[in-house]
């Protein structure tokens, strides 16, 4: 890609700090930005004056194909929920259902501005090969549990040697797209397979991620067998890999395990939307995370439990729960709320000012990071890398149309007998 980046004229534009501006600006295609001299080589110069450039979002935690599974199993418990909806239908996942619902899971990405997702979920290598075409970027978590993993058989080890593999190999987009390795949680994977995967992604270096803490049955299960809490048992078996590893939900956790996740570095993945939806009981304690000093980002989990992979609309929801179950409306304030949904992003996007959502954005524009989080709007352009994936409300790198069309055939075609 070219090092010249693109002059938008007449913009507002807000970075990580929350600080709004006005002016002209070049997004260059290293993710930085500068103010524009109007004289400068340049892709192309667009009109920003209905626009606002923000950083992209950022999706910790995700299981980007289970778009396939879409308003299915409404109104269940998480148990029910994965025995009547979810089980039953995955024993059947093929490479090109997971295509299908891995580029459906893009589209809404690109769509509603999030360019990176962390992902869970099987046949990882076409998940790794759809998204390279997408032009997002994405660390992708393929299981090692043989059993689970509908290509492998129990015991092989097969699961484990193919992540290893493809962790080893060239990626299909390097810079963009990684594998890591996803263990599925302490009540599906024994202690051989945690050791096993934890050694791996130590000497790879790679990625680790597990559903943590999700429930309180895990928890009580697990003090019951263990005598101890998911992360003091993880900690016990010395699973974690200092800085890469990812522990989505952490619902349920003491301080002690907090201290834990904070020694490790580990990323602590709050998921409020898909906790509420499955009645989970209890959503991660945001203020306790950050008087640890835990690393908490902030993800979608999939479409099955969700039904959105919109950031925005997470970003909204971890904020309102937090205030409301601290009795604290200062908790998680539009400045850290928009922080913790874009962190670490290298990414541009530009909403549309016009979208009367976005209005009235005030005096300095001091209403517009509200707005965005708390109101909602139209993506209208998304660059990566200087890349443009969508560019005046149209995706370029995929056709969205078709990725509609054929999600709607597979996912009944998937679900055919239930």
């Amino acid at each position: 890609m070219d090092e010249e980046g693109r002059r938008i004229t007449d913009a507002w534009l807000i970075d990580h700090d929350g600080v709004t501006r006005k002016g002209d600006f070049i997004l260059n295609s290293n993710g930085s930005y500068s103010t524009s001299k109007g004289d400068e080589d340049v892709i192309e110069t667009i009109d920003g004056s209905n626009r606002l450039i923000t950083r992209s979002f950022q999706n910790w935690h995700t299981h980007l194909a289970m778009t396939l599974n879409r308003g299915m199993g409404e109104g269940l418990p998480l148990m029910e929920w994965l025995e009547k909806s979810i089980f039953p239908v995955e024993k059947n996942l093929t490479p090109e259902l997971i295509e299908i619902g891995t580029r459906a899971a893009a589209a809404e990405m690109i769509a509603t501005g999030t360019t990176f997702a962390c992902d869970m979920y099987f046949h990882t290598e076409t998940i790794g090969n759809t998204l390279a075409e997408s032009g997002v970027r994405a660390i992708l978590c393929g299981p090692v549990t043989d059993g689970l993993t509908p290509n492998y058989e129990e015991g092989s080890g097969d699961a484990l040697r193919h992540m290893e593999s493809l962790i080893k190999g060239e990626g299909p987009r390097p810079g963009r797209i990684e594998y890591g390795i996803g263990t599925h949680s302490v009540y599906v994977c024994d202690e051989e397979i945690l050791h096993k995967a934890s050694d791996l992604a130590k000497k790879t270096e790679c990625t680790l991620q597990i559903h943590t803490s999700e429930t309180r049955k895990e928890v009580a299960d697990c003090h019951a067998e263990t005598g101890m809490y998911p992360i003091e048992y993880l900690d016990s078996l010395d699973y974690f890999t200092d800085g890469t590893t990812v522990c989505a939900h952490c619902g349920w956790v003491t301080k002690k395990e907090m201290r834990i996740l904070a020694g490790h570095d580990a990323h602590a993945v709050h998921c409020p939307t898909s906790n509420q939806k499955l009645a989970c009981g209890g959503t991660m304690s945001y203020p306790a995370m950050k008087d640890a000093q835990v690393d908490v980002r902030l993800g979608t989990d999939g479409s099955a439990s969700n039904n959105s992979l919109d950031m925005r609309a997470e970003a909204k929801a971890a904020s309102l729960v937090q205030k409301h179950d601290h009795w604290d409306a200062r908790v998680l304030d539009p400045l850290e709320t928009w922080q913790l949904a874009t962190k670490d992003s290298k990414d541009w996007i530009t909403w549309n000012l016009d979208d009367i959502r976005m209005r009235p954005f005030g005096r300095d524009g001091r209403r517009l990071l509200a707005n965005v989080l708390y109101s909602g709007g139209s993506v209208l352009d998304v660059f990566v890398d200087g890349e443009a994936l969508r560019r005046n409300g149209v995706t370029l790198t995929l056709d969205e149309k078709a990725a509609a069309e054929a999600i709607e055939v597979a996912a009944t075609d998937y679900y055919s007998e239930i």
